[in-house]
């Protein structure tokens, strides 16, 4: 099938699964679980669990067993949006077109959405996946942790926090997206490469990739940021600027922002060179991501 149609399959299988793992809103506390499913379904592009999806099928890896950690990725970034948003944070109030979480809620709600989000994301990597051996799905469970932590995600959100009004080198704008954005997006492809059993050789190429496409997608991100209108964008356009925060736009201006995207999709491109054929998802994925208009 075309990458289009892949593509729409694979959402649909994100959705479905998340649909049927995210409590009902007739549980008690049933506030708490209508504003979960709130964050969490009918909107986003579903980068992660394509990617995670994508890496898999490098190792034959059907779709069924990736269903799991490709939902339990995007449960944590969706806890992540839910958390920015908050005004003790980004303090934003439309994400993904719709007003967000504390907005629709309130923000004692959206902080506890944050926390459900992410353990429920565990609690799906942590039941049994069939075909997976438990040392390997440990090693599983150690890496999205490791993503999301003060030393991942968290962390990234945290420097991220403490540089607005200063002004970052392009190294130190780097290494706050390596761990902000970059950390939970090699996650997802390197967890969909351990339901394949990949050989050390194999994620370390795959984890220069995923290096890769973690900066490509911020750095596309900051030229939409600068670029495209808070309507397409389904989220306040120009927020960054308004709040003064350091960007690759900022830095480098829109044209070498752009050229830096260039770059860095030739360099994902070539990191996945060993996997030839095998690998033609990613390829599609990159270049969906530097071609994204939201």
């Amino acid at each position: 099938m075309n990458f289009s149609t892949w593509m729409s399959a694979i959402q649909r299988r994100t959705e479905a699964t998340l649909e049927a793992v995210l409590p009902s809103p007739g549980l008690a506390p049933a506030r708490l679980h209508e504003a979960m499913r709130y964050a969490v379904l009918g909107g986003g592009k579903r980068v992660r669990p394509l990617l995670c999806h994508a890496a898999g099928s490098i190792f034959g890896v059907g779709s069924n067993l990736l269903d799991a950690p490709a939902a339990a990725v995007e449960l944590i970034h969706a806890y992540s949006l839910a958390h920015d948003d908050l005004p003790c944070m980004d303090d934003d109030v439309l994400r993904r077109g719709k007003p967000t979480c504390h907005v629709e809620f309130d923000e004692a709600t959206a902080l506890l959405v944050g926390d459900a989000l992410q353990t429920l994301a565990f609690l799906m990597l942590s039941n049994r996946l069939p075909g997976i051996a438990p040392a390997r799905q440990l090693e599983m469970l150690h890496l999205l942790a490791s993503a999301s932590g003060s030393r991942g995600m968290a962390g990234g959100q945290a420097i991220d926090l403490a540089a607005v009004n200063q002004q970052l080198t392009l190294a130190e704008l780097e290494f706050m997206h390596i761990h902000k954005t970059g950390a939970l997006i090699r996650a997802a492809v390197l967890l969909g490469a351990h339901c394949g059993e990949a050989m050390p050789e194999a994620l370390e190429s795959l984890g220069r990739f995923a290096n890769r496409i973690g900066l490509l997608f911020q750095v596309v991100d900051d030229i939409l940021d600068a670029e495209a209108s808070t309507a397409t964008l389904g989220k306040t356009a120009g927020k960054d600027a308004a709040q003064n925060k350091p960007t690759y736009v900022n830095i480098l201006g829109v044209n070498q922002a752009k050229l830096m995207a260039d770059k860095l999709r030739q360099d994902a491109h070539d990191a996945l060179a060993p996997f030839g054929e095998l690998a033609v998802r990613l390829h599609e994925l990159t270049d969906f991501i530097v071609e994204r208009t939201f």
